[in-house]
């Protein structure tokens, strides 16, 4: 019991920092070493349009929608979203596909503060259970 209160206190503190865990605890044969994160631009940065935005992925491989591999995935990148998407159903039109396993975008975006997160998503669009989502980062374009 120490150790199982011991790991899931180490998973809280992952949450908190912004990485979505896979529980061994709720029987899930996945590594708690996976994470999809923004690698650009940074938390903060102030930058012009048009944005490239780079996507990174830890502990899966990137593979096109409809691709059957396990371990594998596609980025969804929600542009000014309030909430997330509802993670027990395919994603839809409120994020951009990148179904083609893209692993960057340039967006067009007005001047003003914008927010960029990614989830990832399996062969069908479907969030990975538990759902993989990075960080929300916020930027100023000029």
């Amino acid at each position: 019991m120490k150790d199982r209160n011991r790991l899931m206190q180490l998973a809280s503190g992952l949450l908190l920092s912004g990485f979505v865990v896979t529980s061994a605890l709720a029987g899930d044969a996945a590594p708690v070493d996976k994470w999809v994160y923004i690698i650009s631009p940074s938390d903060g940065a102030t930058v012009s349009s048009p944005v490239t935005v780079r996507f990174g992925l830890q502990g899966m491989g990137v593979a096109p929608a409809g691709t059957d591999k396990a371990n594998t995935g596609h980025h969804h990148l929600l542009v000014d979203g309030e909430q997330l998407p509802d993670m027990s159903q395919p994603m839809g039109k409120e994020v951009m596909h990148f179904g083609g396993g893209q692993t960057e975008t340039t967006l067009e975006l007005a001047p003003g503060r914008h927010t960029l997160q990614l989830i990832l998503g399996d062969q069908h669009h479907r969030p990975h259970h538990p759902p993989l989502v990075s960080d929300r980062i916020t930027i100023e374009v000029k």
